[in-house]
């Protein structure tokens, strides 16, 4: 869905007035239950109706009343035209489906979208993986997953939207001078935190719920179609829910990243600790490690951050994304903090209201076993560091 006239309004009151209806009474959308929805005498489907402005609807798997107010103002607030899945899986697969790429370059990130590419390659048997610091040629898709699932480090845009101008130096912009493609993973940055396309991405994924991103209406419709073919449109108690939690996006997401980089800044003392002492009654050695993007070097390149590194805070003005993992000394220890906390809840996922945390080893088993992923919620910072406290403290022998 296109973004509205009223672009220049803040994050907040897009948030809240994007999708405003000033001839309907109630403040609050209706959801509409109906799978179909009464035809118009004269009216012509092929000719008449268009689903990125429809003037009424005519099947849920088309459009909906809350589908279309939900893709308004995720247009707005992403900047490109919105359109919505299921599932953030559905989401990539219908990105990896219209792109059709020779060859896909990513690195690391998310398990289900290499699982996608797994089954992609059944019937694509032409269809290759590479590396994302490898060469790419005409073609190529780049997935690139910033901040990265489970760390919370960030990757450079701008180095990977660059790269393929290296071998066409007289092309005017980044990997669309060899014919590919960017497509940006930004599950763990929504805004406030960061904006893809302004350092070079074709498409963008955000939210659990999923939510592709582009810049050309006519790839949106093709989307569109793509997504009414395949079945992948989310259900209006969904679309009701997703749109409700948006109104409040811009409160809780600057406050969780807040909240994110106090711990960070306390577990990275304690990670630093030495053995054979001790820091609050936190045995040295008990974390060994913190991976965060604010931790990153700006000077220092490497995978996924480019020859001459790059500044994170430029990439994510708006702070840092409220998931981040640590290393423990041994994997009993992994697997038994998420046991021995109060406040943090041992599950998976992330950006919800409340703090979660998991021995990441148990949804992804190429992760070390010895890393826990946490997300942080809406709890005051000072007692989720009571917490992680006493339950660093509980596990130090094991």
């Amino acid at each position: 869905m296109s973004p509205p006239e009223n672009a220049d309004l803040g994050l907040g009151s897009l948030l809240l007035h994007a999708d405003d209806t000033p001839n309907e009474q109630s403040i609050a959308p209706a959801i509409s239950l109906s799978t179909t929805f009464r035809h118009q005498e004269g009216f012509d489907l092929h000719t008449q109706w268009d689903p990125a402005d429809p003037q009424h609807h005519v099947y849920s798997r088309y459009t909906t009343p809350i589908s279309i107010r939900l893709e308004k103002v995720l247009g707005s607030v992403l900047k490109g035209h919105a359109i919505t899945y299921g599932s953030g899986l559905q989401a990539s697969n219908a990105a990896i489906t219209h792109y059709n790429p020779r060859r896909v370059a990513i690195t690391k990130g998310y398990m289900g979208v290499h699982n996608i590419l797994d089954i992609h390659k059944r019937s694509a048997s032409n269809l290759s993986v590479i590396d994302l610091d490898d060469e790419y040629q005409e073609g190529d898709l780049a997935w690139v997953e910033t901040p990265l699932n489970p760390t919370g480090e960030a990757r450079n845009l701008k180095h990977y939207a660059d790269k393929a101008s290296i071998l066409y130096p007289l092309a005017d912009d980044h990997i669309h001078a060899v014919g590919g493609k960017l497509v940006v993973d930004a599950t763990f940055g929504p805004p406030p935190l960061q904006d893809p396309f302004e350092f070079g991405a074709d498409c963008h994924s955000d939210l659990l719920a999923g939510v592709l991103v582009v810049k050309e209406l006519d790839v949106w419709k093709q989307l569109f179609q793509d997504r009414v073919n395949l079945g992948g449109v989310m259900g209006s108690m969904e679309s009701w829910l997703l749109l409700r939690s948006l109104r409040t996006l811009h409160l809780r997401v600057p406050r969780q990243s807040q909240t994110a980089q106090q711990l960070v800044n306390w577990l990275n003392t304690v990670s630093q600790v030495p053995k054979g002492e001790e820091f609050e009654g936190i045995p040295g050695g008990t974390l060994t490690k913190v991976q965060y993007a604010s931790l990153q070097p700006v000077d220092v390149g490497g995978p996924g951050l480019g020859p001459n590194g790059f500044d994170v805070s430029k990439q994510m003005p708006g702070g840092y994304s409220a998931a981040f993992s640590i290393t423990l000394g041994n994997a009993d220890q992994a697997k038994s903090l998420p046991f021995r906390t109060k406040l943090f809840a041992p599950a998976t996922s992330l950006g919800g209201v409340e703090s979660l945390l998991e021995q990441r080893y148990q949804a992804d088993s190429k992760e070390d076993p010895r890393l826990v992923r946490l997300s942080v919620g809406l709890e005051e910072a000072e007692d989720l560091v009571a917490d992680l406290r006493q339950a660093l403290k509980a596990v130090a022998s094991l």
